[in-house]
C-alpha cells in the first residue's frame, strides 16, 4: 500500500508532494532490510520513476528523500534489474559528484545529496553483479580517488569522505584487478595513508614518529568512522604486500605503520568504537612486512628518560594514584624502547582472549602479529617475554591454572580449534625463543605436545630460526622446586609412594603381564595404535620407528 501511494506521487505529483510522501516513506522504512514478495514489481516501478524525478533537476530538498528511499529499496536485490543500468549509474555519479566535471564541493547545500547517492551506490554495487561490472566499465575506482583528493583535508565533509571510503573496500572487496589498479596506478597507499593521518591530526616529530597528546580528547564520531573505512579500504589494497614488497616501497610501508601505530595509541568516542579502530589496525598491521615494523617502538629521547626519572623522584609517598600511573608508563619502556604500541596490543590480545568467543577472527590476527614482530624484531620479542612470561616463582599450580596471560595462552595450546591452539603455541614458542626445554618449562609437556609432534621436536631441540645466545635466569624458587616438578603437567607436585615398592617379585610379574596382555588386545583390536619416534623427532608407528633404529645401529656397527 505504500508502494502504491509513493508511486501514483512520484508519477502525477509536483516536487513539495514527491518530497512529501518520500519522507513519509522513508521514515516508516529506516529500519526495513526485508520485505515481501508480492509488493515486488511495485518496488521495481518505484524505483523507475524515482530515477525520472531526479532527471529532472528536482531542488535539493526532493533529491534527498528521493535518494533516501532508493537506498532503502536497493537492500533488495531483486528489484535491482531498473536500477543498474549505465544510464541510472551515471545519474548517481553525477549526483555524487564523480564526474570528472565536478571540479569543487564548494555548495554546502549539496553535501546531503552526495552523501546520499554514495549511500545508494555502496548498496547497489554490493547486492548487483551487473553494477559490478558497470562499475568496472565507468571506471569508478579513479572517480572514488579523486573525490577523495578534493576532500581529503576538509574535516567538515567527513560523511562524504566515510561513504567514499566505504564504496572503494566495497569495490577492492569484490574485484581483486582494482585492488591492483588502487595500489599501482591510482596510488591508493599513500592516498588512504594521508586520510588516516587527515583523521587523527597527526604531527610528525621525526619521520616515522608522531607527537602523542595522552591528554587530549577522543576522536569524535564520524573522525573515527572515517579511520575505520580508511584502514578497510588499505587492508585491501595490500592485503598480498608481504608477498610482492619491494625494497623502493619501504618507506611507504614505514609510515603507514607509523601512522598505525598513532592509531593504536589513541582513542575513539567509546570503548566500542575503541576497539573496533584497534581490531582493523591490527588487521592493517598484518599485511605490513615485518621489517616495517620496527617503527612500532622507537626509542626514548633524552628529555622522556630525564622526565620520567623525574617524575617517580619527585612523586611524595602520599601520591599513590599518580606514582601508579608513572610506574604504569616505565613499564612500557624495555631497553630506551618506548614499547606503549606493543603494550596495547598485548591488552587487546588478552581482551580477545577474555571474550572466550570468536577465536580464529578476532584472536589470531593479533596473536599472529605478535608472534612475527617477535620473530624478526628482538627488543619486542624480550619485553613480551617480560610480560608474557616473567621468570617462574610459584609452581604449584598447573600452567594453565590461573588468570594470568600465560595461563591463558597455555589453555589455548589445548583449543578444540586447531588454527586457535596451533597460533597460541607458535606465539609461545618464539618467545622461548624455540626452545623446547624453555617451553616446556613454562608449559608443561602436555600442553606443548601438539606443536612439538607437529614440528618433530617431541625428542627435544630447537626450532629452525635463529636467536640471540642471551641465557634465560632462573629463580631461587625455580631451581628449588624442580627436582619435584612433573615433566608432563609442569607444577609441582609432592613425591607419591610407589605402588610397586611393596609388591613381591611375583606380584610385579603378574601385573607387568595383565599390561601387556591389555595392551596387545588394543593394538590387536586397532583401538590403540603403538608409536615412537624416529631418529627426525616425528611420531611412526612403532615397528616402523624400531625398524629405522635397528638400520641405524646396524650402519654404526659396520662403520666401527
Amino acid at each position: 500500500m505504500d508502494e502504491e501511494r509513493a508511486l501514483y506521487i512520484v508519477r502525477a505529483g509536483e516536487a513539495g508532494a514527491i518530497e512529501r510522501v518520500l519522507r513519509d516513506y522513508s521514515d516508516k522504512h529506516r529500519a526495513t532490510f526485508k520485505f515481501e514478495s508480492a509488493d515486488e514489481d511495485k518496488r521495481k516501478k518505484l524505483c523507475e520513476g524515482i530515477f525520472k524525478v531526479l532527471v529532472k533537476g528536482v531542488p535539493t530538498t526532493c533529491q534527498v528523500p528521493c535518494l533516501e528511499v532508493l537506498r532503502i529499496l536497493s537492500r533488495d536485490k531483486k528489484i535491482l534489474a531498473p536500477v543498474t543500468t549505465e544510464e541510472n549509474m551515471q545519474i548517481l555519479l553525477r549526483l555524487a559528484k564523480l564526474h570528472e566535471s565536478d571540479d569543487s564541493l564548494e555548495k554546502v547545500s549539496e553535501f546531503p545529496v552526495i552523501v546520499e547517492s554514495l549511500k545508494c551506490l555502496c548498496n547497489i554495487v554490493f547486492n548487483s553483479q551487473v553494477a559490478q561490472q558497470l562499475s568496472l566499465e565507468l571506471n569508478l575506482a579513479a572517480k572514488l580517488c579523486n573525490l577523495l583528493r578534493k576532500c581529503k583535508d576538509r574535516k567538515f565533509i567527513n560523511d562524504i569522505k566515510c561513504f567514499d571510503l566505504r564504496l572503494l573496500f566495497v569495490l577492492s572487496l569484490l574485484h581483486t584487478d582494482i585492488r591492483s589498479q588502487l595500489r599501482y596506478e591510482l596510488q591508493g597507499l599513500p592516498l588512504l595513508t594521508q586520510i588516516l593521518e587527515s583523521a587523527f591530526s597527526i604531527k610528525w616529530t621525526d619521520e616515522y614518529e608522531s607527537a602523542i597528546d595522552h591528554s587530549g580528547p577522543p576522536l569524535s564520531p564520524q573522525e573515527t568512522d572515517c579511520a575505520i573505512e580508511a584502514l578497510k579500504a588499505l587492508f585491501n589494497v595490500t592485503v598480498d604486500s608481504w608477498k610482492v614488497h619491494k625494497e623502493s616501497d619501504s618507506h611507504q610501508f614505514r609510515v603507514m605503520a607509523a601512522v598505525l601505530r598513532h592509531c593504536l595509541l589513541i582513542v575513539g568516542p567509546t570503548e566500542d568504537k575503541t576497539e573496533e579502530l584497534h581490531s582493523n589496525a591490527v588487521n592493517l598491521l598484518s599485511n605490513v612486512p615485518v621489517s616495517c615494523l620496527d617503527v612500532l617502538i622507537c626509542p626514548l629521547t633524552h628529555e622522556e628518560t630525564a622526565q620520567e626519572a623525574a617524575t617517580l623522584d619527585e612523586l611524595p609517598g602520599d601520591k599513590t594514584a599518580e606514582k601508579d600511573t608513572a610506574l604504569k608508563s616505565s613499564a612500557m619502556v624495555y631497553n630506551g624502547m618506548n614499547m606503549e604500541a606493543i603494550h596495547v596490543l598485548l591488552s587487546f590480545m588478552e581482551k580477545r582472549i577474555d571474550k572466550g568467543s570468536s577465536y580464529r577472527e578476532g584472536l589470531t590476527p593479533v596473536l599472529s602479529l605478535l608472534t612475527e614482530c617477535s620473530r624478526a624484531h628482538r627488543n619486542i620479542r624480550k619485553f613480551l617475554k617480560d610480560q608474557v612470561l616473567p621468570p617462574l616463582r610459584d609452581v604449584t599450580n598447573r600452567p594453565e591454572v590461573g588468570s594470568t596471560v600465560r595461563n591463558k595462552l597455555v589453555r589455548l595450546m589445548t583449543h578444540v580449534d586447531l588454527g586457535v591452539k596451533q597460533i597460541a603455541a607458535e606465539f609461545l614458542f618464539v618467545l622461548c625463543k624455540e626452545r623446547v626445554d624453555s617451553l616446556l618449562k613454562y608449559t608443561g609437556y602436555g600442553n606443548a605436545a601438539g606443536l612439538l609432534a607437529a614440528r618433530g621436536l617431541l625428542a627435544g631441540g630447537r626450532g629452525d630460526n635463529w636467536y640471540s645466545e642471551d641465557e634465560d635466569t632462573d629463580t631461587e624458587e625455580y631451581k628449588n622446586a624442580k627436582p619435584n616438578i612433573n615433566l608432563i603437567t609442569g607444577h609441582l607436585e609432592e613425591p607419591m609412594p610407589n605402588p610397586i615398592d611393596e609388591m613381591t617379585e611375583e606380584q610385579k610379574e603378574y601385573e607387568a603381564m595383565k599390561l601387556v596382555n591389555m595392551l596387545d588386545k588394543l593394538s590387536r583390536e586397532e583401538l590403540l595404535k603403538p608409536m615412537g619416534l624416529k631418529p627426525d623427532g616425528t611420531i611412526t608407528p612403532l615397528e616402523e620407528a624400531l625398524s629405522q633404529y635397528s638400520v641405524i645401529e646396524e650402519t654404526s656397527s659396520d662403520t666401527d
